[in-house]
């Protein structure tokens, strides 16, 4: 059950605005992460008194809290009286200028703790892969050459004069209803609080390189065409202490020559003769696993389908693999020699020759939908 966002900040239900701001800046204070670095319960109490603040600040949250509890935000998500999953980013920006002066002037310059600037993360990349069938049903290690922004050797920072490495300008105005002060990220240095110092020619404004690196990429079995993975810190790198971008890899499946893929399930055509249909046979038909032998029983019907279990694709949640479904088609010559004519003019009388449906001989729409069953 959530707090009471009263309790949350020490104060009664009738308290002005002015108390409910005192107690938050006190609670902040106490727990800001510059004063409890590594301490997670500080962090917890911190956007507590944050997400608090932020509804009771505000005189149309307030009454809907007062009249509802938590309900009144219930569905909204996140920031903004949802509760849950607050950002530090958002709590900075948002309720920066409450501190005024503490912590160095910047508050945390906007997520980066310890009064310097914001930890940057580089730009993500993408790539597309072709996958066989072969290789999403059985999982595949590929190793692709990419091309990525790093930092480059010798690229030095020093800290930004605009806003002495907090990352923030912080401004004060006389305005009629007093000194109002305001925060907005450094223009200058784009909320890092440094600039470089010094870089090799032949780095970009930023100190980075563009260089190819061969990064191997652990793909799954099961995955499914237009899927992406992501391979953590392989994408560009960032200014300064900054963390790296991300790879985002596209799966793209190849067509297969003789099989069909329907989810987890493999669909393949086997094509047999009259008399392979009248006297039986045997075939070896392709899987994604290897060539498996089958046997087609005399008296053979077009259309029957044969399901060879787990021959499909493994599920990508972990929930078995699919079947092969192989579909018997009868293939019906398109032109006879004479003694063909007059056998099967022989025939066309004979009982043996004549459809005889059993129940076991299906219909297609019962074919269909045992298919989907």
């Amino acid at each position: 059950m959530k707090e009471d966002f009263y309790e949350i900040l020490g104060i009664s239900k009738s308290a002005t605005a002015a108390e409910i701001k005192k107690a938050y800046r006190k609670k902040a204070l106490q727990y800001h992460p510059d004063k409890n670095p590594g301490d997670h319960e500080a962090e917890a109490m911190f956007k507590k008194a944050a997400e608090a603040y932020e509804v009771l600040s505000d005189p149309n949250k307030r009454s809907r809290y007062d009249q509802f509890g938590h309900r009144a935000f219930e569905g909204g998500g996140g920031f903004g009286g949802g509760g849950g999953g607050m950002n530090m980013d958002d709590i900075f920006s948002q309720f920066g200028d409450i501190f005024g002066s503490a912590f160095g002037g910047g508050f945390g310059g906007g997520g980066g703790f310890g009064g310097g600037g914001r930890t940057m993360k580089g730009s993500n990349l993408r790539i597309r892969v072709q996958l066989s069938l072969e290789e999403i049903a059985n999982g595949v290690e590929k190793k692709i050459k990419v091309k990525r922004k790093k930092l480059a050797q010798g690229t030095t920072y020093k800290t930004c004069s605009t806003c002495n490495g907090h990352g923030q300008v912080t401004r004060i105005q006389n305005t009629i209803l007093g000194r109002m002060q305001t925060s907005a990220t450094c223009s200058t240095c784009g909320g890092l609080g440094q600039i470089v110092d010094s870089k090799p020619a032949n780095a970009d404004a930023e100190g980075m390189l563009v260089s190819e690196e061969t990064v191997s990429i652990k793909i799954p079995a099961g995955v499914v065409d237009g899927m992406q993975l992501k391979v953590s810190g392989k994408g560009n790198d960032a200014p300064g202490n900054g963390i790296p971008g991300d790879l985002l890899v596209a799966i793209e499946e190849k067509p297969h020559d003789t099989l069909q893929r329907e989810g987890d399930n493999l669909h393949y055509d086997l094509y047999i003769s009259f008399s392979e249909a009248a006297l039986g046979t045997s075939k070896e038909i392709e899987t994604v696993t290897g060539k498996v032998r089958i046997k087609i029983d005399s008296g053979a019907q077009s259309g029957k389908i044969l399901r060879l279990r787990n021959k499909g694709i493994p599920s990508i949640n972990g929930y078995g693999t699919g079947d092969l479904l192989v579909h018997v088609n009868v293939w019906t010559p398109k032109s006879l020699s004479k003694e063909q004519k007059d056998f099967f003019e022989k025939m066309s009388d004979d009982e043996h020759f004549q459809p005889k449906p059993e129940k076991e001989d299906k219909s297609f729409f019962e074919k269909v939908k045992d298919m989907f069953s």
